[in-house]
């Protein structure tokens, strides 16, 4: 059964635009991850200030092993480097390339497993 893990990202206006280029900047290294569904970054549109980092896995077991994977460590190490070179305290998702420092405010990691799900159905000719 699919397991899905959505990144809540509380992200100031003035930091939005560099949230979504850090996130550009880093495609493809999940994709290659064992296990591994489908990603989505969802902007919020009205109502509130927390991004959403949608994937899904095939199992918790290759979510767990891409979180020790090299590929996550490299890109987590570097943020955290990153974000100290710019005098921030710990280290914040967004990844901290070029702008200094975490672009989200705070994070929190839900998880969840799909019970049901629904695809288009194909139009009928």
């Amino acid at each position: 059964m699919s397991v899905v893990k959505i990144n809540v990202l509380t992200v100031s206006e003035e930091m939005r635009a560099e949230l979504e280029k850090r996130f550009a900047g880093r495609a493809g290294l999940v994709e290659s991850a064992d296990g591994f569904e489908h990603f989505e970054l969802l902007r919020p549109v009205e109502g509130t200030d927390r991004y959403l980092v949608y994937t899904r896995w095939r199992s918790e077991e290759d979510f767990q092993r891409w979180t020790q994977s090299q590929a996550f460590q490299r890109g987590h190490a570097q943020a955290a480097a990153d974000a100290e070179r710019a005098g921030a305290q710990g280290h914040g998702h967004g990844h901290g390339h070029g702008h200094g420092g975490p672009a989200a405010a705070a994070a929190e990691l839900w998880s969840f497993e799909i019970v049901q799900e629904a695809d288009p159905k194909p139009a009928s000719g």
